[in-house]
């Protein structure tokens, strides 16, 4: 395959992702116990499952208790904390019969200190020239760097990553710090994985900062739009400031994708829940997620609401569900809107995605996507300011759209005007 001319696989486009913390998902912390809830999350609209990291954990130098997922003894095997390899590929093979589709978290660029590796194959690693040791990689002491110089190394990962297409038919990789990889090891390894079967690739670093991966990858995280927000919730900024940001996003182009999010595995555990980031403004956020042009992305536990509950990252810490997935039809809404609409599809520069021209545009954004005659429109008050009344001054918006939450009909070419809550949100269908 042509990296310059590489295409994402064609489902990549309408779905949507919800990340699987497996010790923390059940009781058990098995794949056979998560399993009883793929009718739950398929209910829900869910579409790819994402695992984090399923290997083994190295016990040298762990953390905590029960160590990080993502410091890797052994890229072949599964962690028996979760269950056998034959118990995963059972669990795959039953989620995509009922539809789903199933990436796992790919540490491509550290193992753990006692990972097989590093006494079959030492010479796969950095060395630190003070200690004369592996070098151990930058504030994380519990991992250590692989030396991508090592065309042996290379060849090993590639084998590695084509190991879990093969044993488990998995449908992608989420690739761990993508950016401390070199460029040119995924350039490499993306064609003979695909060879494989054609994946989805999702790249956690940032395509406004790191651009030459997004060259490789067909997502990439928004990680600068997630602190951006943070600062302009707290900071009671105008929305114009966030949008410079934004059109930075748009200017990259459709050859890649965003992936938008209000928490994850790390910033649940580091940083707190999207409710202490963002307060009010954290469910108008996950309408942005879900509605701007890329890839929604969810952590299990959002459809809670987990509003206080950070978990452990390296303890048993079960998520507290409470039978009553408050926020379940709220996803289920949007999830719906993104799969079946096709204006809502990402990455596709068939689709239009451009902002409304609104009478405050430093408190209400606005904006529309198209395709051909379909339409979705998203309306969302960005301010703290209650009662915010404002109206559509763009005649592209006209006609007749249906409110996807309340199914109310509205019609745009007589009735323009808004007055929203503070971080009201308002999505119509044409």
């Amino acid at each position: 395959m042509d990296i310059a001319n590489r295409r994402p696989v064609e489902w990549a486009h309408t779905t949507n992702i919800y990340e699987v913390n497996v010790r923390q998902y059940t009781a058990e912390g098995t794949f056979n116990a998560f399993a009883k809830d793929l009718p739950r999350l398929k209910d829900m609209g869910v579409h790819t499952l994402w695992f984090m990291p399923v290997t083994p954990i190295a016990q040298k130098n762990r953390k905590g208790l029960m160590g990080s997922p993502y410091a890797c003894s052994d890229y072949t095997s599964v962690n028996p904390e979760f269950g056998t390899l034959s118990d995963f590929r059972n669990l795959v093979k039953h989620a995509q019969s009922m539809g789903f589709k199933v990436i796992i978290d790919w540490v491509a660029n550290h193992t753990g200190w006692d990972h097989w590796w590093t006494e079959k194959h030492p010479e796969y690693y950095k060395k630190d020239p003070v200690t004369d040791t592996f070098k151990a990689a930058s504030g994380m002491d519990d991992i250590i760097e692989l030396d991508y110089s090592n065309p042996a190394l290379r060849d090993a990962m590639i084998g590695a990553m084509q190991f879990w297409i093969r044993e488990c038919n998995i449908d992608g990789f989420r690739c761990d710090l993508a950016s401390w990889v070199p460029v040119d090891f995924w350039d490499e390894a993306r064609p003979l994985v695909d060879a494989v079967k054609p994946m989805f690739w999702l790249g956690e670093f940032d395509e406004i900062q790191s651009p030459a991966y997004g060259k490789v990858f067909d997502a990439s995280y928004a990680w600068k739009w997630m602190h951006e927000t943070h600062h302009f919730y707290q900071e009671h900024k105008p929305f114009d400031s966030l949008y410079k940001l934004l059109k930075q996003y748009s200017e990259i182009g459709d050859s890649s994708m965003r992936a938008w999010f209000t928490s994850n595995h790390d910033e649940n555990s580091w940083n707190g829940t999207e409710y202490e980031k963002y307060g009010n403004m954290a469910h108008a956020l996950a309408v942005f997620s879900c509605t701007w042009n890329g890839v929604p992305l969810m952590y299990n536990g959002q459809e809670i609401p987990m509003l206080a509950k950070r978990l452990e990252f390296f303890e048993k810490d079960v998520i507290p569900w409470n039978g009553q997935f408050q926020l379940s039809d709220f996803y289920k809404t949007l999830y719906k809107l993104k799969a079946e609409n096709p204006a809502m599809r990402g990455g596709d520069p068939a689709v239009q995605t451009h902002r409304v021209q609104t009478s405050n545009d430093t408190k209400a954004f606005a904006f529309l996507r198209k395709f051909g005659e379909r339409e979705v429109l998203v309306v969302i008050n960005f301010s703290y300011e209650a009662k915010l009344r404002f109206w559509v001054a763009d005649d592209n918006v006209s006609g007749p759209f249906i409110n996807v939450f309340t199914r109310e009909s509205r019609d745009f070419t007589t009735d323009k005007s808004f007055s929203l809550e503070a971080w009201e949100y308002k999505v119509f269908e044409k």
